[in-house]
């Protein structure tokens, strides 16, 4: 497949960016670093293709997270909505940049090939079907709803 072009945002629109991907790349990460600064279950990553990224506007606070292997990665995270928005190579060498899927404008039609580090998946995953779906929050208001449809809430 094609390299696609895509865009994204934070939630509050400080920083905006766009990049190129391929989108049989895009995976799911399972490690528990991306439980814990995702706040999720996992996270969907898109990696850039090398040289890609470009930030069009802002600038992206940075943590440098130590993983147990002793591998180095930078954190972008918008300053003001805390939205994590990539990870890089901490000595700024080329490398996998990953793209936090959920900040792309295209999120909704990148379907992950790859899951990484499952041996930290949560038990609990294949176990989803089961549990009773709701197409709104429960005691949401109409108003309440559509502001989250258009991802405005």
């Amino acid at each position: 497949m094609p390299a696609m072009t895509i865009d994204g945002a934070c939630f509050c629109g400080h920083l905006t960016f766009e990049a190129e991907i391929d989108p049989e790349a895009v995976l799911v990460c399972h490690c528990t670093d991306c439980q814990t600064l995702g706040g999720a279950a996992f996270r969907v990553v898109a990696p850039a293709i090398a040289g890609s990224f470009r930030l069009l506007s802002g600038q992206p606070t940075i943590y440098v997270k130590v993983a147990d292997s002793g591998n180095r990665r930078r954190q972008a995270f918008c300053p003001t909505c805390g939205t994590a928005i990539y990870s890089a190579p901490a000595d700024g060498a080329a490398g996998h940049l990953g793209l936090r899927a959920a900040t792309l404008r295209q999120y909704r039609d990148l379907v992950p090939h790859n899951q990484y580090w499952c041996r930290s998946a949560l038990p609990w995953l294949d176990q989803l079907d089961d549990i009773p779906r709701h197409d709104t929050r429960r005691g949401a208001s109409a108003t309440d709803d559509a502001r989250r449809e258009r991802g405005s809430a």
